[in-house]
């Protein structure tokens, strides 16, 4: 489905066509299974979780009346990838409070996750990234975005770029940017 035909139906669903919703969710499915598994990938240790049902609560994250108009195919994604980050940290939570502290499961921030690069450019635990992205999005907010799309969300450069409606240039400069600030945070170099 070409980006402007999706993007025609997410303005037919912000109107409130159930119908749309449907067909997007329909057009949209096997890339969000995609997403799904790379954010399974990098969450070892805990199948209660699985990728079918990552899906299917981002999905209902994202199609509720309150949320706000979905502008893109880009934006939808950044959207969708931040539905799965914060249903992923909050399961995380969830089963740590269940097992009254027990096991937090580690995460690599990789570069290769997104862009192919072998490099790792942070190390840390899931709800680690999370805490580290929440104090980050209170002074560089555009920065996690960018994190969540390209991390989380497995977007490129461009498609980053377009769903947040800033240049590929910033896209890249920001990334790097945040990578080098939650590798500090993650291994306790900075402090503020």
């Amino acid at each position: 489905m070409s980006t402007a035909e999706l993007t025609r139906l997410l303005d037919r669903a912000g109107e409130g066509d159930r119908s749309a919703w449907d067909a997007v969710f329909d057009r949209v499915y096997d890339e969000l299974q995609l997403l799904a598994r790379r954010q399974r990938s990098r969450w070892t240790g805990d199948d209660t979780l699985n990728t079918t049902a990552l899906v299917h609560e981002a999905w209902l994250k994202l199609v509720r009346p309150d949320r706000v108009t979905l502008r893109s195919r880009g934006h939808f994604f950044a959207l969708a990838s931040r539905a799965m980050r914060q249903i992923l940290c909050n399961h995380a939570r969830d089963r740590r409070a269940q097992k009254r502290g027990g096991d937090r499961q580690p995460v690599t921030l990789q570069e290769s996750l997104v862009d192919h690069a072998s490099r790792s450019v942070a190390g840390g635990r899931l709800d680690d990234l999370d805490e580290a992205l929440t104090r980050l999005e209170a002074d560089h907010p555009r920065a996690a975005r960018i994190v969540e799309c390209r991390f989380f969300g497995g977007l490129s450069v461009q498609e980053t770029a377009d769903a947040l409606e800033i240049s590929p240039r910033t896209v890249k400069r920001e990334w790097r940017f945040a990578q080098a600030w939650l590798q500090g945070e993650l291994t306790g170099g900075n402090e503020g």
